[in-house]
């Protein structure tokens, strides 16, 4: 796989990353995990060239992270290994059709005792990325991030990044240690970070991660009607999700399909190619626990989109309904 660097100074990675959060958390929870399976994936990851692997110590909890370790176990010099501190389980089934509530939690003693639990988890020494999830409201940016820069002092990690902010925030968290990574939801139906993240995240040397790359699968067609989503999964309690809007946003995904269709690719290969076209800074990391679903998104890698296929995936339309 072509390779990009994470960012001006950080480590080098395949242009198209794993995220590992579905294999245990938020998706389809009715169904019994399959953690050998979600093994082999990684493992089939690493071997395709697809070396950045994303998890989170909120997702499970923690375990979605002793997945992850147990995966890279005798390969983590083939990863490069990323993990994410500032999210906290506040209720286990305390929302939507069972399923976890989620808090932030930014300050500098969770940070770390988080850093050093991750660690084990993820049976290594040190992470190659320290993301902070969601910035904590109760607590200033600074702080926490005054605790993440402890740990790359302490080598526990390599470098740090941030997820779903602001160009302030960034800049308040530059002003303390420098920032290698933004990570967003950005897709060809969750646009806001072209106003002003994006831009900024190019100019100023920080690399770009798309979460959500393919719509929590809808650009790649796995869902007609809110009915097909499975039991105990995330994504029915999404505006975006509920029957009449799904219904009106088939049109992105009929967009997709068609330029798919027309270039010899499949709908997720050609949303995942036109988030490449967006700049080198930009690496995408779609979830998935399927073989066949991972090698498909490692193979957009190698998909080139005319100026007139991307002139007409930007022409389609907002979708019906809020993200989230």
């Amino acid at each position: 796989m072509r390779t990009t660097t994470l960012g001006t100074h950080g480590p080098r990675v395949g242009v198209i990353g794993l995220g590992a959060m579905g294999m245990s958390f938020m998706y389809d929870m009715a169904t019994p995990r399959d953690d050998a399976a979600s093994v082999s994936v990684i493992h089939q990851a690493l071997d395709l060239g697809v070396t950045l692997i994303d998890t989170a110590d909120v997702y499970g909890p923690h375990t979605n992270e002793e997945l992850v370790g147990r995966a890279l176990a005798g390969r983590r010099d083939r990863a490069v290994l990323a993990t994410k501190v500032g999210r906290v389980v506040a209720d286990p089934t305390g929302g939507q059709d069972n399923l976890p509530v989620i808090g932030s939690d930014g300050r500098p003693e969770h940070v770390r005792a988080s850093i050093d639990a991750s660690l084990r988890r993820l049976g290594t020494d040190h992470v190659d990325l320290y993301q902070l999830h969601r910035v904590d409201p109760a607590v200033p940016i600074e702080e926490t991030w005054g605790a993440m820069a402890e740990a790359v002092a302490a080598g526990k990690a390599r470098h740090l990044g941030l997820s779903e902010v602001t160009v302030e925030e960034i800049r308040r968290a530059q002003a303390v240690h420098p920032v290698t990574t933004v990570q967003s939801e950005f897709s060809l139906w969750t646009r806001d970070v072209q106003a002003e993240v994006l831009p900024y995240c190019e100019r100023q040397g920080i690399g770009f991660l798309p979460f959500s790359p393919l719509g929590r699968g809808f650009l790649a067609g796995r869902f007609a009607s809110f009915d097909e989503l499975p039991h105990n999964d995330h994504r029915r309690r999404l505006p975006r999700f509920q029957q009449d809007n799904l219904r009106a946003n088939l049109g992105i995904a009929a967009g997709v399909r068609d330029v798919a269709d027309r270039i010899g690719a499949t709908p997720a290969q050609v949303a995942l190619a036109w988030l490449l076209a967006q700049g080198p800074h930009v690496v995408p990391i779609p979830g998935t626990k399927t073989p066949r679903y991972l090698a498909d998104n490692a193979a957009a890698a190698d998909v080139r989109l005319s100026p007139s296929d991307l002139a007409e995936l930007d022409a389609l339309p907002a979708p019906v309904g809020a993200r989230y």
